[in-house]
């Protein structure tokens, strides 16, 4: 059975919200959005959103952070009766002209992971950009592999099972740390992934809540981490890919 929905973080993004539920709908796609403990407007704005068919509110009472949020989302996707969602911000960053291209692809590969690789244009901030490059390499070190382009773009279709019992097993990075971790530890499980080249676009009047010194340090952090977990489990990998 393949049966998707789009999983939408959202804290304080009152603003740009509405359109990416309408352009998600519009695609055939229900929408769960994840309150991540937003100000009282944007939380108004959320709960009129869930009082659409196909749209559902899941309000988190403290700030858990994107990956906090991602996960929540993940778990009331699964307990609704989905069995995959597409990761989508709620800024309004991603394409979602290609919404249907993805879950097209998820449908035909129903136990990949799909993954977005950001065409980028020139909105993005360079900060951001030249930091990415840093973690495009300790996420080939920590995962064995080169088969991982891009590990920071939060547009891609989750298989709800193993996504969820990776999440279950393991205490992943509930910031922005959650995004490359997730694919590096799953990489460590053989989970097949497909990439697809997707736009990303930074409005210029949008709200980032990317803070970059100290997420580029809990980034940083986290790699630390994942290395020392990659030569503990250096033989299983290998085993497990010699298998594959």
């Amino acid at each position: 059975m393949h049966k998707p929905c789009a999983v939408i973080p959202v804290y304080n993004h009152e603003a740009a919200v509405p359109a990416v539920v309408a352009e998600l709908l519009k695609a055939g796609l229900p929408c769960v959005l994840v309150d991540d403990a937003s100000s009282p407007a944007c939380a108004t704005v959320l709960e009129q959103l869930a009082r659409q068919p196909e749209v559902w509110r899941v309000r988190l009472d403290r700030n858990q952070g994107k990956g906090g949020a991602v996960m929540a989302g993940l778990r009331e996707a699964s307990r609704l009766g989905f069995s995959h969602a597409l990761q989508v911000d709620a800024d309004g960053q991603h394409d979602l002209q290609d919404v249907k291209l993805f879950v097209q692809a998820s449908r035909q590969q129903p136990e990949a992971l799909i993954c977005g690789y950001p065409q980028y244009d020139a909105s993005v901030p360079k900060g951001r950009l030249y930091a990415r490059y840093l973690t495009h390499v300790w996420v080939w070190i920590n995962s064995l592999s080169l088969r991982i382009p891009d590990s920071m773009c939060g547009f891609r279709v989750y298989p709800l099972p193993v996504t969820l019992s990776l999440i279950d097993s393991v205490k992943l990075g509930r910031r922005m740390d959650f995004d490359p971790e997730i694919l590096v530890r799953l990489a460590w499980r053989n989970q097949p992934m497909h990439w697809l080249a997707t736009k990303v676009h930074y409005p210029t009047d949008g709200l980032s809540h990317f803070r970059l010194f100290h997420d580029n340090a809990l980034i940083s952090k986290m790699h630390t981490k994942l290395f020392f977990g990659m030569l503990l489990r250096l033989p299983v990998i290998l085993w497990r890919r010699a298998r594959a």
